[in-house]
């Protein structure tokens, strides 16, 4: 098996974000940042009229791990049946099993609570939403960081534009190479403005979920998806789908 090419290539990038979530990490532990993001909700909430909040908060709806993983699978499922293989649902069961493993513990484990915490249930002083590791705090009100929303963006449009392209050719169809950029840089960019926009994220909060979310990506890109070893019984579903970009 020979994983599949990634840009930049090396491990040394998957490194590097890895570097950059920990250090991010230990900065907010130590109590550095407060101040950025302190100033970058202050400035959100003041600039929040209820037009420019519903248009936020619908586009927000793209980063919806639940409804992503669905069609995910569902793509996958389609292009299984076209080509008779199940290699195709092979990518969102990898991704539903290292967004479940990574993403909800980290949550749980570094316990800060969100912006909007001071203004709703339940109810902070400003300076208590700040803090990591809050342990004191039941769990639904201490799920911040890193972002979920950013971070299953990331993860669930890149297996959408993996499955995406072989799908159409079984239609005849190609898939533009910009199109498929698109798919991956677009809507998790406007999940992680929307989520800080609207309070319901620190901005470290969204970082996190980006180094995090594009660290996952590259996992899963470099995986070997039409050699991965299949239990003989599966013989006769046992087909290539990929096509290295």
């Amino acid at each position: 098996m020979r994983l599949r090419p990634v840009r930049p290539a090396g491990w040394w990038y998957d490194g590097l974000l890895l570097a950059a979530l920990v250090a991010l990490t230990v900065a907010l532990a130590g109590g550095h940042l407060f101040g950025l993001d302190r100033a970058v909700a202050d400035w959100a909430a003041d600039h929040r009229p209820t037009a420019a909040r519903w248009i936020a908060m619908i586009f927000n709806y793209l980063g919806q791990g639940t409804p992503l993983a669905l069609i995910a699978l569902g793509l996958g499922v389609l292009l299984a049946v076209r080509l008779r293989s199940v290699r195709p649902l092979l990518p969102p069961v990898l991704a539903e099993v290292l967004t479940y493993l990574t993403i909800g513990p980290l949550k749980v484990w570094t316990a800060r609570p969100a912006p909007s915490a001071s203004v709703k249930e339940p109810f902070l002083p400003p300076e208590q939403t700040l803090p990591l590791f809050q342990d004191g705090l039941p769990v639904r009100f201490a799920q911040s960081y890193p972002s979920g929303h950013v971070a299953n963006a990331i993860v669930w449009y890149g297996v959408l534009a993996l499955l995406l392209a072989p799908l159409l050719r079984t239609f005849g169809r190609t898939v533009p190479p910009r199109l498929v950029t698109v798919v991956r840089v677009v809507p998790p960019l406007v999940v992680l403005c929307t989520t800080t926009y609207l309070g319901w994220h620190w901005l470290t909060d969204s970082v996190a979920g980006l180094l995090l979310g594009l660290l996952l990506d590259r996992l899963l890109r470099r995986a070997p998806w039409d050699d991965l070893p299949l239990p003989g019984r599966l013989r006769r579903w046992d087909h290539p789908f990929t096509a290295h970009p």
